[in-house]
């Protein structure tokens, strides 16, 4: 019987993990592991998955069900409850289900080498899964921040109010939003891109395209910029880690 992982999550023809993982297994010669898309349309459906499939030891979960998963599970790490967000999930020797969260330990690996003394504050484009993993590693760091939406709320400010004065006060971009994924590789996060300039970090979580237009326009005034790809390699390695236990 194959030992089965997968990537719960909605239209992921275009996933990381499966490629990663495939070759990962191929190249240890682990000719009994496969990893499987389980494409969604509701989290409604992951029971049906876990009844389908009684080998299961391990699942990533991607956008939109890190939220929503979570009522799914019998425990959370204490990283996972702290983010309210679960990415990776380890099938107990008892067979229960615990989340952790490998994203934001990928994201403080990829950004920490940009880090300059100057970089002090961070806006985080986007208030899901995703972005409040980059919080809890911005607060690792000791960098403040703010998160951008489409509404203001507490902590939060309207993508109307960014200006010059803004990216002034704030030296780090981090798009947690998926504009501009594949395929609508046009699409950009609603910002004043004039006012980037080369102390600035632009980093996007998406890494499909390689650069994405929010990557594009901030090169263009000389910001530092990086995608995704380091950060989901580095949460891939985690998530191996936390199911081989």
């Amino acid at each position: 019987m194959p030992v089965l992982f997968g990537l719960i999550g909605k239209n992921i023809d275009y996933s990381f993990s499966k490629k990663y993982f495939t070759e990962k297994f191929e190249l240890g010669q682990l000719s009994d592991y496969k990893y499987v898309n389980f494409d969604i349309q509701s989290i409604d459906e992951f029971p049906k998955i876990l009844n389908d499939n009684q080998d299961l030891k391990g699942l990533n979960v991607t956008i939109p069900y890190k939220e929503s998963i979570i009522q799914y599970l019998d425990k959370l790490s204490k990283t996972a409850f702290e983010i309210g967000a679960v990415n990776t999930i380890r099938f107990t020797k008892k067979g229960k289900l615990k989340g952790y969260n490998t994203d934001w330990f990928g994201f403080k690996e990829s950004l920490e080498p940009l880090l300059q003394p100057h970089h002090k504050k961070a806006l985080i484009l986007g208030t899901g899964g995703a972005a409040k993993a980059v919080a809890y590693a911005l607060g690792r760091l000791g960098i403040l921040y703010t998160f951008v939406s489409r509404e203001a709320k507490e902590n939060t400010i309207d993508y109307h109010f960014l200006n010059a004065t803004t990216f002034d006060n704030y030296q780090i971009i981090i798009n947690c939003t998926p504009l501009g994924t594949h395929p609508n590789t046009k699409e950009s996060p609603p910002i004043p891109y004039e006012f980037f300039t080369p102390k600035h970090i632009a980093f996007d979580l998406i890494y499909n395209p390689e650069e994405t237009q929010f990557l594009k326009k901030a090169k263009k005034k000389g910001a530092i910029t990086k995608n995704g790809y380091e950060m989901l390699v580095f949460q891939a390695e985690k998530a191996w880690k936390i199911w081989n236990k």
